[in-house]
């Protein structure tokens, strides 16, 4: 090599290098600009005095504790604590059968755990690895392709459009599958339900083809208002369903898989394979059976709220001049639902955490995306705390928020 090209090399070397050095200190900047952003919005919520919820997993954990006063009043604490999921873990898998309808259900320390081995169970018996599934749901969005690369399962997609697919969708696709899982409500699409016909009708499409159908139900304890069914009416439409402790119940954590008797026995077995059998889970046991009791009660009435402060954001957003926002799905389905504005995220997320700064009141607890140039979107929670506010208050605090977007 000649010595211009030697220096060539090098000059364009040290170039590179520098552009390196540059990209690694901007991706270095940014997520120190993003945990700041999250210590602060996380300062915000714990100082705000007005939320729309406050969900227990972010309370100290002294707060966390207190979950469990009064849990001898669910289960007798003089009983011995409970070894590889007996005792009242067995406890809490008899009440969710009972509330679901099935005869039996079993206790898993996660729903991505859960809902592999549900699954996979299935695969078994219908011989077929093929899962078919909505683009947006949680095992394909959330679970690091889980399916595929832990259970050698293969997902399908009958849609990835941001509602739920339809019967004819699933009566036509264009391949076979053993299972259809439905995820109810779909979260990433707002929060959405079908209505009662159209589930009923999707379910029996797959029964024509001959497939077993897995309700994804980490949210479904709250969607009896929008069906305007006991949750074992809902779930009995299923062959298995999977529900969530923590999700609206505000448990510790953990889930369940509830069915037929001999695919919960399965499940047990492949719950240990996959490293799930605990050998002690009562905290977490104690906290589920504490937000069955107290919690479960309330959700129609959050769900019923959400509607009012979902139409109250709306008004608001008009009379302050917002040139372009929506609530979605105009009426929610569950007490969770989505806010799109005009703007970008960071713009967003600023005025939310200023507004509690500086008034004390948390109107957008949760995090902005950005879902496109000059176009945000975050999540709103109505629970007990968000029962307070009025029509006017959600109007006022609209009002305040808006002049913090400019």
């Amino acid at each position: 090599m000649t010595d211009d090209a030697e220096k060539h090399d090098g000059q364009y070397a040290g170039r590179h290098d520098d552009r390196r050095d540059g990209l690694d200190a901007e991706r270095r900047d940014g997520r120190g600009a993003e945990q700041e952003a999250r210590k602060r919005r996380a300062a915000a919520r714990r100082g705000a005095r007005r939320v729309l919820s406050r969900p227990g997993y972010l309370a100290p954990l002294g707060q966390r504790l207190a979950l469990l006063d009064g849990a001898g009043e669910l289960y007798d604490l003089d009983e011995p604590g409970d070894l590889y999921g007996n005792g009242v873990v067995t406890a809490l898998e008899e009440r969710v059968a009972a509330l679901l309808g099935t005869e039996a259900a079993v206790f898993f320390p996660t729903g991505t755990m859960a809902q592999q081995v549900a699954l996979r169970c299935w695969a078994g018996r219908t011989g077929s690895p093929a899962v078919a599934l909505h683009g947006l749901s949680h095992p394909e969005v959330h679970e690091r392709n889980a399916l595929s690369q832990v259970s050698g399962l293969r997902p399908v997609r009958l849609t990835g459009a941001p509602r739920h697919f339809t019967a004819a969708e699933v009566r036509d696709f264009e391949e076979p599958f053993g299972t259809l899982t439905v995820e109810l409500p779909l979260r990433d699409a707002g929060y959405l339900l079908p209505s009662w016909e159209e589930l009923t009708d999707l379910v029996a499409a797959a029964r024509e083809r001959d497939a077993v159908v897995h309700f994804d139900g980490a949210r479904l304890w709250e969607t009896t208002t929008h069906f305007g069914r006991p949750a074992h009416e809902i779930a009995g439409l299923a062959d298995s369903v999977y529900v969530s402790f923590y999700k609206s119940l505000d448990g510790f954590g953990g889930a369940a898989l509830a069915g037929p008797g001999t695919l919960v026995e399965e499940a047990r077995t492949w719950r240990h394979r996959y490293g799930g059998a605990v050998f002690q889970q009562f905290p977490t046991a104690l906290s589920a059976l504490a937000g069955l009791e107290h919690e479960l009660p309330r959700l129609p009435e959050y769900v019923a709220h959400a509607r009012v402060v979902a139409a109250a954001l709306t008004a608001g957003f008009a009379a302050g001049g917002t040139a372009w926002a929506r609530v979605h799905p105009e009426v929610p389905h569950t007490h969770q639902f989505q806010v799109w504005l005009p703007c970008d995220a960071e713009t967003a997320a600023e005025a939310s955490v200023r507004q509690a700064e500086e008034t004390g009141t948390l109107l957008f607890a949760d995090h902005w995306d950005s879902r496109g140039p000059g176009l945000a979107m975050t999540e709103v929670t109505v629970s007990a705390e968000g029962l307070t506010w009025t029509e006017a208050d959600v109007r006022e605090a609209v009002a305040d928020f808006v002049t913090r977007l400019a």
